[in-house]
C-alpha cells in the first residue's frame, strides 16, 4: 500500500520505520529539512519538505495515489486540516493524532464522524489506562489485555534471587500443572528470542508470558514478587498534574487507592482539586523529596511520575525507590532513556509514542487483527487474530502447520476457555489466537492469517 505520513516526531518516525519494513511505499512530509533528510538516510522512505496541511505539498507527496493518510504532527489543527484535505483527494483511510479533548470526548462538537476521519488517536488516554493497569500489578513492567481480558500479556524482570533463574524452558514446562502460563519470549541485552525447551532463563533477563488473570497470584508467588497491601490501605503518589496525571488519579481513586497528586503549578492545583473526589492535591516541586517524605511517600505502594520532563520522571522515581516505595512507574518519551531507566531499577516505563503507534498500526494492518501491542525496545509485537471461515487453518494439527519462524502462537481462546497449544492442537472457526512475533516475522504472520 501507499502510505503518506505527515509529521516526523517520535510517533511519525516510528510508523515510517515499521511500515516501510513491512514493504509499504511510505512518504514522509515534514517542515524540518534536517528531520526529513535523517529519515531518508536511515529508513526506506521518500521525504518531502513542507507543510502537511498544504494541498500543493500533499500533491508533491503523491496524495492522489495514497491508500492511507496519517497526520501525527504535534499540532491538532494541522492534523485535522491535513486529513480534511486528504479526504478531498478520496484517500481511503484517514488517521489523525489529537491531544485536545474537544475532538475525542463524547460531547465533542467535532467528532471523527462529523470530520469524516476514520481514526482519531489521543495517546494520553492510552497512557493513563496502561499506567493504571501496571499500578495494580505487583511486578510486571509491561501489561496488555487480549481476548476481551481473558488473556494477559506481561513482561517480568528476572532477579538473581528468582526461583526461575537457571531453569530451562522444558523444566519450567513441567510446572504447568501448577502454573498455567507460557513464556513466549526472552529478552537478553539487545536481543529477543523465541525460546525453545533447552533455552535457560538467566538473571537480568526480561521474560514475556501469556496467562489468564486468575493465574496472576500464583505467578507472582512463583516469581517471589512483593505483594501490594490490602485494598483498604494502599497508597499512591502521582507526580504531574497534566491530563495524564489527572486521569491516572481518577483511575487510582476508582481502584480504592489513597491517592496524592503532586503538581508544581498552584493554579493548576486548584483545577485538579475541583475535578477529583478523594485524592489530595499537593502544591510542590517533584524533586523536593523532603516535602514528599513529609506527605508520607516513604513505604507507599506506588509512585507514578508523569511530568513532561523524562529526566524529572526518572530521577523522582529513583528518589522514591530510595525511600522504600514498593513500585515506581515513569512516563518516558525518549526511547534511548527507557532502557536506562529500567537498568537503574525503575519498575516500568511507559512510552506515549508506542501507545499512539500501536493503535494506528492495528488500524492499518490487513488480515483479521483484533488487538495489537508493540513491545518497546525490540520492535516485536503481540497480535490477536480471529480464525475466519475460509482461513484454511481449521482442523489441522499444529505440527502440520508451517507457522513462520520468529513467531509463536502462545494461546488459543475458544469461547470462555483457553488452551496453551501443543503439536496436536487444532484451530476452529471463531477461535482467537494470540501471537508473539519478532520484527522479521511480522509480515509472514499477517499473511499466514490473512
Amino acid at each position: 500500500m501507499k502510505i503518506l505520513v505527515v509529521g516526523s516526531g517520535q510517533v511519525g518516525y516510528f510508523l515510517c520505520d515499521r511500515l516501510s519494513r513491512e514493504g509499504h511505499e511510505v512518504t514522509l512530509v515534514d517542515q524540518d529539512e534536517a528531520v526529513v533528510e535523517r529519515a531518508q538516510d536511515h529508513l526506506n522512505v521518500l521525504g518531502v519538505i513542507g507543510n502537511g496541511a498544504s494541498a500543493e505539498i500533499l500533491e508533491q507527496a503523491g496524495i492522489k495515489d495514497a491508500d492511507i493518510f496519517i497526520a501525527v504532527t504535534n499540532v491538532d489543527e494541522v492534523n485535522i486540516l491535513a486529513c480534511l484535505l486528504a479526504r478531498e483527494y478520496q484517500v481511503k483511510i484517514l488517521i489523525a493524532r489529537t491531544k485536545n479533548i474537544e475532538y475525542t470526548s463524547r460531547k465533542a462538537i467535532l467528532s471523527k464522524e462529523k470530520l469524516g476521519i476514520d481514526l482519531l488517536i489521543n495517546p494520553d488516554d492510552a497512557v493513563a489506562e496502561e499506567l493504571s493497569k501496571l499500578a495494580c500489578n505487583s511486578s510486571a513492567f509491561d501489561v496488555a489485555e487480549f481476548a476481551d481480558g481473558q488473556i494477559l500479556f506481561q513482561g517480568y524482570r528476572i532477579e538473581k534471587e528468582s526461583p526461575l533463574c537457571d531453569l530451562t524452558l522444558a523444566e519450567l514446562g513441567e510446572l504447568r500443572g501448577m502454573y498455567r502460563f507460557v513464556v513466549v519470549a526472552i529478552s537478553r541485552g539487545d536481543s529477543t528470542i523465541i525460546p525453545r525447551g533447552d533455552d535457560t532463563i538467566q538473571a537480568g533477563d526480561r521474560i514475556y508470558i501469556f496467562a489468564p488473570p486468575q493465574e496472576l497470584p500464583a505467578i507472582n508467588y512463583l516469581l517471589q514478587s512483593d505483594q501490594i497491601q490490602k485494598k483498604s490501605s494502599r497508597r499512591a503518589f502521582i507526580l504531574g498534574g497534566s491530563r495524564i496525571g489527572l486521569q491516572v488519579a481518577r483511575n487510582m481513586e476508582n481502584l480504592h487507592f489513597h491517592t496524592k497528586l503532586v503538581e508544581r503549578d498552584e493554579k493548576r492545583c486548584y483545577q485538579l482539586a475541583e475535578q477529583l473526589n478523594k485524592a489530595v492535591v499537593i502544591h510542590a516541586e517533584g524533586l523536593d523529596i523532603q516535602i514528599l517524605v513529609d506527605e508520607g511517600v516513604a513505604g507507599a505502594d506506588i509512585f507514578i511520575a508523569v511530568t513532561e520532563n523524562d529526566k524529572t520522571n526518572i530521577l523522582t522515581c529513583l528518589l522514591a525507590k530510595k525511600h522504600k516505595v514498593r513500585r515506581t512507574l515513569a512516563l518516558v518519551s525518549q526511547p534511548e532513556l527507557i532502557g536506562l531507566a529500567s537498568d537503574l531499577g525503575i519498575d516500568a516505563c511507559i512510552s506515549p509514542r508506542l501507545a499512539a503507534a500501536g493503535a494506528i498500526l492495528k488500524f492499518v494492518r490487513r488480515g483479521d487483527i483484533i488487538s495489537l501491542a508493540a513491545v518497546e525496545g525490540s520492535n516485536s509485537e503481540v497480535l490477536e487474530f480471529e480464525i475466519g471461515k475460509n482461513s484454511g487453518l481449521s482442523a489441522i494439527p499444529f505440527s502440520a502447520l508451517h507457522f513462520p519462524r520468529g513467531a509463536i502462537i502462545g494461546v488459543i481462546v475458544r469461547g470462555k476457555n483457553y488452551e496453551i497449544p501443543t503439536g496436536e492442537s487444532m484451530l476452529e472457526e471463531g477461535d482467537r489466537v494470540v501471537v508473539f512475533a519478532l520484527p522479521e516475522a511480522l509480515q509472514k504472520v499477517e499473511r499466514f492469517f490473512a
